[in-house]
């Protein structure tokens, strides 16, 4: 069941995210904060929160920014990190992470956001929400900071699945140029293939077999496709959606995130070097600051599932109330722009085409981004 547009406000007219409150590194206290730090910044966010309700609503009552915001859900289980995704999907029900996917299965928020394990997360949700018609793997898609006027580059799979064959490449390709259209205002989005080389016979034979159905589909799914693209290209200029298998993307994002912490961490020291060098600090305290917030990973925390029958955000586990709210804050822009109903829409019209295309395991991928 899809959400519906109107199904997701309150009577405020507010867009109402549903959270899970258990599973992350720091506990509910921190997913509080985090809300409230983004209900503070948006008058137009409501939530649904879920996990034990006599604590929650503790924690709450500190936060007068959250006075008429939240409603609970009482649950009693949480999934926890070790906790294997097939024993979720089979004794999960009394979850935290259930009860909030069953939310926006049931129209009552307009997206889902979680800090928990992220295989039980993908595999309820494809359990609860379904996969759309068309689509044969479900992605993960992240934003990652890039020298483009958008300021980021859209990354996927980042971790859903570790296998993707050439067929499920060029699925992730249309996702990808759907969520950089609809999400990023990028009228024709430029797409790459992540391969160990820009040349056309470097990499292994189902790049190759995804570099050939990529560039067939490029003109009716109106994105542009630059061919093979390499690691250094991700946050680069060359293209806007970088397609990967889930097990090469999770590596890199986690990857540049510890890079970007080492280069903070780096930049500290050597303006605690001298006196010099502390005085200079000040004198550039402005730009240190803005280029803190650009290679800050909590400012881009969020990955979005894509390829699902409703809008699900994965935090990081370790996430504190900055990284919490920019998830909240990524659900709230994708509910706003209707995101999941227009792709949905076009995987639906997918769905359709096949019927009269001579190749069905291509066609089912082909419209799915085509607006």
């Amino acid at each position: 069941m899809t959400a519906q547009p109107d199904q997701t406000g309150n009577a405020s007219g507010q867009i109402i995210i549903s959270v899970d409150a258990m599973g992350g590194d720091a506990g509910p206290s921190v997913v509080v904060a985090g809300i409230a730090k983004s209900a503070k910044k948006n008058p137009h966010v409501g939530f649904i929160l879920h996990g034990p309700e006599d604590g929650l609503k503790k924690l709450v009552a500190k936060r007068r920014v959250l006075d008429g915001r939240v409603v609970f859900r009482d649950c009693t289980d949480v999934v926890t990190m070790e906790d294997k995704p097939s024993q979720v999907v089979r004794n999960g029900k009394n979850t935290s992470m259930w009860s909030t996917l069953e939310s926006v299965r049931n129209g009552e928020a307009a997206g889902a956001v979680s800090c928990g394990n992220t295989g039980a997360l993908m595999a309820l949700s494809m359990l609860r929400l379904r996969r759309l018609p068309g689509v044969t793997r479900p992605a993960i898609a992240i934003l990652f900071p890039s020298g483009n006027p958008q300021g980021f580059n859209v990354l996927l799979d980042a971790g859903a699945d570790i296998r993707a064959d050439a067929r499920d490449l060029l699925q992730y390709a249309l996702m990808g140029a759907s969520y950089a259209r609809n999400g990023m205002n990028l009228p024709r989005p430029r797409v790459g293939l992540l391969n160990v080389g820009t040349e056309e016979h470097k990499g292994k034979a189902e790049l190759k077999e995804a570099q050939a159905l990529i560039a067939d589909y490029a003109e009716r799914a109106n994105y542009e496709f630059v061919g093979f693209v390499e690691g250094s290209d991700i946050p680069g200029k060359r293209c806007d959606v970088i397609v990967t298998d889930g097990f090469t993307g999770n590596v890199a994002i986690k990857t540049g995130e510890g890079t970007a912490r080492m280069i903070g961490s780096l930049l500290r020291e050597a303006f605690k070097y001298s006196p010099l060098s502390r005085l200079a600090s000040l004198l550039a305290v402005t730009s240190l600051q803005r280029l803190s917030k650009r290679i800050d990973p909590r400012r881009v925390n969020g990955g979005v599932f894509l390829g699902l029958n409703g809008t699900v955000i994965k935090s990081h586990g370790s996430a504190d109330a900055t990284g919490i709210s920019a998830a909240v804050k990524l659900a709230f822009t994708l509910a706003q722009s209707g995101f999941a109903e227009r792709l949905a829409a076009r995987v639906a019209s997918a769905a359709a085409l096949t019927q009269d295309e001579p190749a069905p395991a291509g066609a089912q991928a082909e419209e799915q981004e085509s607006r």
